[in-house]
């Protein structure tokens, strides 16, 4: 996912009076002084591409496990020459049941840039304000990179061993397409490092109904993120020789370029669901019981019916989880202002439905051109195919019963994510990755990938009660 909870369930939540029927306040969970600490020094590492290095976390990662008591055979550094800053680390521990395959923990440690002088407080300071933490990544995703490095540290701390092996990997790459992505790195060069029956990633999480609970909201719902979108760009491209502008031609390359763009606008991938798609249109539009949620369900019972479709294109949120969509979003023409253009080109980004290929997404952005003269090109090569994982009982069932303890009267709905995460690579490989409940956020983001970036102090807390109890359920 691109790590902002580009969800349905947001979407969900901020429905005009229309939200799920049932909503909570979980109880307040523990603080502990070296679980924030963590956070604390994970979040103040700047881990940024522009400025920051993701290795330097994963050295202050290591000095921890260290210290709980993990060595040289449990902690594997990994990075590549050409990026030194750019490092992630494995931790590994080992269960006592050979017959059971590992559980793996998924986070990214990099986060997007922050310039000082655009946000209030000081981005990489982690300053707790108003019932809140404020700094980047304390949303996307340092919390949960927090969590599972305290997990593990508890874990450690046990008297007895987990029965099943539970392995972390926290990687770099995730926030800058075309980067060095250490979930790529470690799927397609250390698979068996990483091997695992099914991994636990970002993408789920709890949303509020507008307020988070230190502001009186309400927890509305949570979701288990099965499945996302594949992240495509294409360049499409148009040259011709150019020219002095004093004598204009009919073949110019800026407008040759924004009529393909105009048809890449009003072009309209087919309708597809999935069994994540299809559970949550169904079970969500019955929950929310207005007109949206009425189509929804009618859609999912009968994907022809064009009435239904029409109204679910209202919401763009709906709209993108039933197909894949392509949108302009840079353009570069033309080298001087007196002068004809010889070449002009856009960026088109692609969020691709599971099961489409970027041939595929391709092929069909040359077919609604329909002009030879626009090349279309893929910007980043070989990306792999988005996978949903199976709605498998033994993971889902411990999520939905630990749900009903931590988040009373919040119903867990499965949800797929039009963005994209390290999921995508892990997924590719044969390891079934789930975005899990847990922590929550309000429906606007609360400045994921942008200004003045939070998260609730009673959100880390509660998330990390219910994950560290999730994590051993699956493992003793």
């Amino acid at each position: 996912m691109k790590s902002l909870r580009l969800t349905m369930l947001a979407g969900l939540a901020l429905a005009s009076g229309h939200a799920f029927a049932s909503v909570g306040v979980p109880e307040p969970a523990p603080r502990d002084p070296a679980f924030i600490d963590t956070f604390r020094e994970i979040v103040e590492t700047d881990s940024s591409i522009t400025s920051g290095s993701c290795t330097a976390v994963a050295d202050k990662v290591e000095a921890r496990l260290r210290k709980a008591g993990y060595g040289d055979s449990e902690i594997t550094r990994f990075a590549v020459p050409d990026h030194p800053k750019e490092g992630g680390i494995v931790v590994v521990l080992q269960g006592r049941a050979s017959d059971l395959r590992p559980i793996l923990l998924l986070g990214h440690v990099d986060v997007v840039t922050a310039r000082r002088e655009d946000w209030v407080r000081d981005p990489y300071t982690l300053i707790e304000e108003g019932g809140y933490f404020y700094g980047r990544g304390t949303s996307d995703m340092k919390s949960i990179d927090a969590i599972w490095i305290d997990t593990m540290v508890r874990l450690r701390g046990e008297r007895q061993r987990p029965r099943r092996t539970v392995k972390l990997a926290l990687t770099c790459g995730e926030e800058t397409s075309g980067a060095f992505n250490g979930a790529q790195w470690l799927s397609n060069n250390r698979r068996a490092l990483i091997d695992a029956a099914f991994a636990l990633n970002e993408g789920g999480g709890g949303v509020t109904n507008g307020k988070g609970i230190a502001e009186g909201g309400k927890l509305v719902v949570q979701e288990l993120q099965v499945g996302e979108k594949a992240y495509q760009d294409f360049t499409l491209t148009v040259t011709n020789p150019g020219g002095h502008s004093s004598q204009p031609v009919p073949d110019n390359a800026i407008v040759t370029l924004a009529r393909a763009l105009d048809k890449v606008h009003a072009y309209q991938f087919p309708l597809q669901f999935n069994d994540t798609t299809r559970a949550y249109f169904t079970r969500s539009g019955a929950l929310r019981g207005d007109e949206t949620g009425r189509a929804m369900v009618a859609l999912a019972a009968n994907p022809a019916d064009g009435a239904a479709e029409a109204v679910v294109n209202r919401d763009k949120m709906l709209h993108s989880l039933l197909r894949t969509t392509c949108v302009p979003t840079m353009v570069s023409a033309g080298h001087a202002l007196n002068a004809l253009p010889q070449r002009a080109s856009a960026n088109v980004n692609c969020r691709m439905f599971p099961g489409n290929s970027s041939e595929q997404t391709q092929a069909a952005l040359v077919a609604a051109i329909g002009d030879a003269s626009v090349s279309v090109e893929e910007r980043t090569r070989d990306k792999p195919v988005a996978k949903a994982p199976p709605f498998d009982p033994a993971v889902v069932g411990p999520i939905e019963k630990l749900a009903a303890k931590y988040f009373p009267g919040v119903p867990v709905v499965p949800s797929m994510s039009t963005g994209a995460s390290d999921a995508v690579y892990t997924g590719a490989v044969g390891i079934p990755t789930y975005g899990v409940p847990g922590v929550w956020g309000n429906p606007d983001g609360d400045g994921i990938h942008g200004l003045n970036e939070r998260i609730e102090v009673r959100s880390l807390l509660t998330g990390r009660a219910y994950l560290y109890d999730l994590v051993k359920t699956y493992t003793y």
